[in-house]
């Protein structure tokens, strides 16, 4: 393997990361206000269950061996065991890191420990995306077991391809600033891998199912677009000129996201909602996650609007062809990640980011990236699809009780027939 100790250690770029960590774990909170908001008042904990739980299983595992499988060895499908344990990984001076120079930078500037422990909070909320889609019907016990197999056999490689210098993504020149790919496409598809193994909920799509509680997603939102800023901007690796541009394209796309989503929205219903709103921005931040430290100008303006205006009519999709996607895990995010990783194919500029070796159509390079990209998300969503289906294939078939409630635990609640517990205290009234 080839080894570079990283002496060079910036104060300034090490303290920003650190922080951008934080904001990234905050991320996993927001996540499930913004998903329990949306769910049936006896499913709130139960959503709540599996993203909190996420941040406790996903933590150990990523220690163990998910950090180095994503980012040791120079196999170019996936790591090693070198960093298992974060063996040769501590120290401020001293730490170890296989080759690794970070977009747009010459030289990783922060510990390697830092930079593990901000890549953990990626691996945390990527599979809590899921459960958006799985809401209302999957035993937790065997989301337990989804969530560790899929972080370790799904996204702990996919994260090689693209993040490693050694990934076969990487080295073919494909773009990825902050997790597109990684993240939200990888995430989404799994979704819908989950679902069609998992089937639909009891009444739906005869029967409404109204959000509970608007307020709590709203929350969530902001907390979501709030960490997101380390999400992005943190993705420089340093306090720099890449991490400010990062930084505004993040809220930039946000806004006009929401804007894309309520004017569609407003047009064909007659009404801009509360979780319109809330959709659209998310779906705005889904989209510029790959490209937020590699475009400027309008692109943002364009790459949010385009999302938030295409993630409206694609959520629709659902009720076309009959999956059952609780939240629009589908239709946001693996919706937004594609857009956000294909038209970085067409924005991509080298004067925003040193690291853009095959600029964009619109910035004179070319077609070459956008193929890239297209490779890029198209592998993904094959392995996702392939190996989700087979992990729960598998689950439903030796789990005991399989990997879905009962249809009497189903009309119950998952917070009750799961956790034992109940959100409200006027439900037990």
């Amino acid at each position: 393997m080839d080894i570079v100790l990283v002496k060079n250690i910036d104060t300034g770029d090490t303290a920003w990361v650190l922080v951008a960590a934080a904001l990234v774990m905050f991320m996993t909170p927001g996540l499930a206000l913004f998903y329990g908001g949306m769910v049936r008042t006896k499913n709130v904990l139960g959503m709540l269950m599996q993203n909190f739980f996420s941040l406790g299983l996903i933590t150990v595992l990523w220690v163990a061996v998910g950090y180095s499988l994503a980012f040791g060895g120079t196999n170019g499908f996936i790591g090693n065991f070198d960093f298992a344990w974060l063996q040769d990984v501590a120290g401020t001076n001293g730490g170890k890191i296989a080759g690794f120079a970070p977009p747009g930078l010459g030289t990783l500037t922060i510990p390697p420990m830092v930079f593990m422990a901000y890549q953990m909070m990626f691996a945390v909320i990527t599979p809590a995306l899921i459960t958006g889609a799985i809401a209302d019907r999957m035993r937790f016990s065997a989301w337990v077991w989804l969530l560790g197999l899929w972080a370790i056999l799904v996204y702990s490689p996919v994260a090689h391809w693209v993040f490693a210098p050694s990934g076969w993504l990487f080295k073919r020149g494909a773009l990825d600033f902050a997790g597109g790919t990684v993240v939200h496409v990888n995430a989404g598809i799994a979704a819908l891998a989950v679902v069609l193994v998992l089937g639909k909920r009891k009444g739906w799509p005869k029967h409404p199912m109204p959000p509970h509680s608007l307020p709590l997603t709203l929350i969530g939102t902001g907390i979501l677009w709030f960490g997101w800023f380390g999400f992005n901007a943190g993705s420089a690796l340093g306090a720099n000129g890449v991490a400010a541009q990062a930084f505004v394209n993040t809220t930039v796309a946000a806004a006009t996201g929401m804007l894309g989503w309520l004017i569609l929205e407003k047009l064909r219903s007659g009404h801009a909602t509360t979780l319109g709103a809330a959709s659209g921005a998310v779906a705005g931040l889904v989209a510029i996650t790959p490209c937020a430290g590699f475009v400027g100008g309008m692109a943002p303006i364009l790459i949010g609007g385009i999302a938030g205006g295409i993630c409206y009519l694609a959520v629709s999709m659902k009720f076309r062809f009959g999956y059952d996607d609780s939240l629009d895990v589908i239709g946001v995010h693996l919706v937004g990640g594609l857009i956000g990783s294909l038209l970085l194919g067409l924005f991509a500029d080298a004067s925003i980011n040193a690291a853009v070796t095959k600029e964009g159509v619109f910035s004179g390079g070319g077609w070459s990236l956008f193929g890239e990209q297209m490779i890029a998300v198209g592998a993904t969503m094959v392995y996702s699809f392939v190996v989700t289906c087979l992990i729960c294939l598998a689950l439903k078939a030796f789990m005991p009780g399989g990997i879905r409630v009962t249809e009497d635990d189903e009309e119950t609640g998952l917070d009750l027939t799961q956790h034992s517990e109940v959100a409200y205290a006027t439900d037990l009234v």
